[in-house]
């Protein structure tokens, strides 16, 4: 390779493979509801959990990136996501899940998550920026082609505490084994022009929230996270309708959307800009979701149903690589661990409220019609707030 950084990158993107294991909870929910005996509106709760766990964690993650370097963050990620999984493995009890796959989970997956994208960003112009870190984040999305079905097998020969076991076993060796391939170039290609030049400067974590443009990402990211997740949280039990047991093929399409999304949103972003594109894909998020109250309602059309969660994964994958472009390119790399971690946060607090939300919607009315038409309603606002970011002026990181 002429340039070693596409190893970097490789590495990454085979992390963000393992530790997307939270793609999978809709398998999971559905097996628990059905054996552990929680009630409903609890069934969400670990997943959440995992949610607000893992956004704040990545402050705390990308602090220990820039400060340590990736390898020794990505390891401490795969010994919590071990350790959580193993807990869970061995008990049916709420909080003992709540513990497992939300607090520890979440930990791990933050700690894996913010080690991945740094390093391979440090090795590419800022031009290829978008593509770079879609591909990255990339293997986040596709994990549930490989998830679903190996769940929905391992479920069927050893229940949900022999899957968890496994995946504790596997991952341990697996995001460990690859963190010994993450590493920063002696100098980074896209630190782009000096402080003191006239040209861009890199942000401090404090100097966000003084910053108009950070309220708006913060809030535009909120809606965007909490619309996707509430659909890839029950995606399996929506489709169970029309699907039957094959319904995990489900979880495996809208996984499918969530990578390319991830691509093709950073590689357009590159082309037209990231708020143009950030635009398009708030506004088609909220059309998916207005569309998809008579079709989970009715539940009547496998080819919608599988449509539908393409197209919202799709969506929902871009936000996943253009935030953090965002963030590059409004705040510098210097720190961009840290600052977007703190960014990120709005990905947690999106996923924990809003699939509360919906799930206490669900056991209230009975459908996912009510949950669907709110997030079309956020997503509206989210692309009204889109408009009023600004492009950076010449000279400055604005």
């Amino acid at each position: 390779m002429k340039n070693p950084g596409w190893k970097v990158v490789a590495a990454g993107t085979g992390i963000n493979l393992a530790l997307g294991i939270l793609y999978a909870w809709s398998l999971f929910k559905t097996a628990i509801e059905k054996d552990f005996g929680w009630r409903t509106d609890q069934l969400n709760d670990p997943y959440a959990v995992c949610c607000l766990i893992f956004s704040f964690v990545m402050i705390l993650g990308g602090r220990c990136q820039d400060r340590f370097g990736p390898r020794i963050t990505a390891t401490l990620g795969g010994v919590f996501v071990a350790l959580g999984l193993g807990i869970a493995s061995q008990s049916t009890n709420y909080m003992a899940w709540v513990l497992g796959f939300g607090v520890l989970g979440g930990l791990g997956i933050g700690f894996g998550y913010s080690s991945a994208t740094p390093p391979a960003l440090k090795w590419f112009p800022p031009f290829q920026t978008g593509k770079v870190a879609g591909v990255v984040v990339a293997g986040f999305g596709l994990a549930p082609l490989y998830i679903a079905p190996l769940t929905d097998f391992l479920m069927r020969k050893g229940g949900v505490s022999f899957t968890t076991a496994f995946y504790a076993c596997f991952f341990l060796f697996a995001v460990c084994g690859l963190a010994t391939f993450l590493r920063n170039p002696e100098a980074s290609i896209s630190d782009g022009p000096k402080p003191g030049t006239g040209d861009l400067d890199s942000v401090s974590p404090s100097a966000l929230f003084f910053r108009k443009d950070f309220y708006l990402l913060w809030m535009i990211y909120f809606v965007a996270s909490g619309a996707g997740l509430m659909v890839i949280s029950s995606i399996n039990g929506m489709a169970k309708k029309s699907m039957g047991e094959l319904a995990f093929l489900a979880v495996v399409v809208l996984a499918i959307g969530n990578a390319a999304g991830r691509v093709i949103a950073g590689v357009v972003s590159d082309k037209i800009g990231r708020k143009w594109t950030l635009l398009a894909v708030t506004l088609l998020q909220a059309g998916c979701m207005i569309l998809a109250i008579p079709v989970t309602q009715t539940g009547d059309s496998t080819f919608l149903i599988v449509l539908l969660a393409t197209a919202i994964g799709f969506n929902y994958g871009a936000n996943l690589c253009l935030f953090p472009a965002f963030a590059k390119d409004l705040y510098g790399l210097k720190n961009f661990g840290m600052n977007y971690g703190i960014v990120f946060t709005a990905w947690g607090v999106g996923g924990f409220v809003l699939s509360r939300v919906q799930q206490m919607l669900k056991a209230s009315s009975g459908d996912f019609g009510s949950s669907f038409l709110l997030g079309a309603a956020l997503l509206g606002l989210g692309a009204g707030l889109t408009l009023m970011i600004e492009k950076p002026k010449k000279g400055v990181l604005a």
